[in-house]
């Protein structure tokens, strides 16, 4: 059976995937999505979400206790330089001392911005809680950076193994042609050289993928072992059932905190009109004192009173509309940042895009190089065992094809990030 060039480039990447899931024996698989997860739902800030809530939840409690009564005690003794002077001759005149303890109760009937405030409080942790979110949303984006460069340097070690394998080969051959001399030792040498060169790259790639699996296991804050299995994502299709549909999205967090921003403007606004309406309340109080309610008395008395009393400031010389005036402006600006962010938005969406044309384009001919420069190293390799050609030659020619090899390894990853980072701007989750 005959392969085409396409064909034999796109079994090597296939056996490169299977060598490396091989290489990585019982390890773990990590995907991108739960990684992010991770890192949002660790994050100290997110703690902020039930504290939020409890803190609400004591401020709404307060407001229900205003329905509550509410009872006092109060006492006073007074004396006053003048009293009510009595013209009737023998007539007892009031005291200039009086004494007075009582006990009170109030409670309001009705009070129109008990509802209007509760509601400000319940707009205000929505609000709360979608600036939360938002601040936390910025960790995908770094746990995606870390996956990628991860994902690069681990496809970045198969190319070069691949290659320290087929030169290692190479050197046990240029070591028989010295021992038998039938070619000289630099022959030898120029191959040894190469390898030690090509071992130094491995190890600066595997310490490199190393510090970046660390990164994700602080930022997911789970141990990760070093032989894991990093799942590439395959989001191709998402990418295209969402771009047709781009101006639809609203999944960022950042819409959320926009909407609920308005939502407690309007709240408050509500409650600002409440409290210029009537408040009615009932009140009654209960004491003992000289003189009780007769001022006439001469003796400590008891006495209660009880009644309706009625609130109302109809005027507040402009502060209401003043207030009210300050709150749309604080709308304006809310709608501004939103039009801003908007725009942030499209102009990271539009490259993202066109980096993903970009290599979506390139990736044919990365496959037609590598096939090309596969030919050219087998007809080098023939020649070399038939010592037509120099080691250096040959190394040549191999340089060229794990050039390729990563250059292709590169632009793949890159491709799989970069429609990541596109769904991640849109505020979607990124599908294994």
């Amino acid at each position: 059976m005959s392969f085409n060039p396409y064909q034999r480039a796109s079994l090597s990447a296939l056996f490169l995937l299977v060598a490396a899931q091989r290489a990585a024996g019982q390890g773990d698989t990590l995907r991108l999505g739960d990684l992010q997860r991770q890192a949002v739902a660790r994050d100290p800030r997110a703690a902020q979400i039930e504290l939020l809530r409890d803190q609400t939840a004591l401020r709404l409690r307060n407001l229900r206790t205003e329905r509550l009564p509410s009872f006092g005690i109060s006492s006073q003794a007074q004396h006053q330089s003048e009293v009510t002077q009595i013209a009737f001759p023998g007539a007892q005149q009031p005291f200039k001392t009086t004494y007075d303890a009582n006990a009170g109760v109030r409670v309001r009937l009705l009070d129109p911005s008990q509802r209007p405030r509760v509601s400000v409080e319940r707009a205000q942790l929505a609000e709360s809680e979608a600036r939360v979110a938002t601040a936390t949303y910025a960790l995908r984006q770094s746990v995606s950076d870390a996956f990628f460069a991860a994902l690069l340097l681990e496809q970045q070690r198969h190319v070069i193994e691949t290659s320290i394998a087929d030169l290692d080969v190479q050197l046990r051959l240029a070591r028989e042609r010295v021992a038998a001399d039938a070619a000289l030792p630099g022959e030898a040498a120029l191959l040894e050289a190469e390898l030690l060169r090509r071992r130094q790259t491995l190890d600066e790639v595997v310490s490199s993928r190393a510090a970046a699996i660390a990164l994700l296991a602080d930022l997911s804050g789970r141990p990760i072992d070093a032989r894991v299995i990093l799942a590439t994502p395959a989001a191709a299709n998402e990418v295209r059932s969402v771009r047709s549909a781009i101006d639809s999205v609203r999944a960022r967090p950042e819409y959320r905190s926009f909407a609920t921003s308005r939502d407690a403007i309007a709240a408050r606004a509500v409650a600002l009109d409440a409290q210029l309406k009537p408040r009615l309340s009932f009140y009654g109080r209960s004491g003992f004192g000289r003189p009780g309610l007769n001022f006439l008395a001469r003796e400590f008395t008891p006495y209660w009173l009880a009644g309706l009393q009625l609130e109302w400031s109809p005027f507040d010389w402009g502060t209401a509309r003043r207030e009210g005036e300050a709150i749309q402006i604080q709308r304006d600006i809310i709608a501004s940042e939103e039009r801003a962010f908007i725009e942030r938005m499209r102009r990271a969406v539009i490259a993202d895009l066109a980096t993903i044309d970009r290599l979506e384009k390139i990736r044919g001919t990365d496959d037609e190089i590598i096939a090309l420069r596969e030919r050219i190293l087998g007809e080098t390799r023939l020649r070399y065992q038939e010592g037509v050609i120099t080691a250096g030659e040959y190394v040549t020619r191999e340089t060229d094809l794990n050039t390729a090899r990563i250059a292709r390894a590169t632009h793949l990853v890159e491709l799989e990030q970069a429609r990541a980072r596109f769904l991640t701007t849109l505020g979607l989750e990124v599908q294994p």
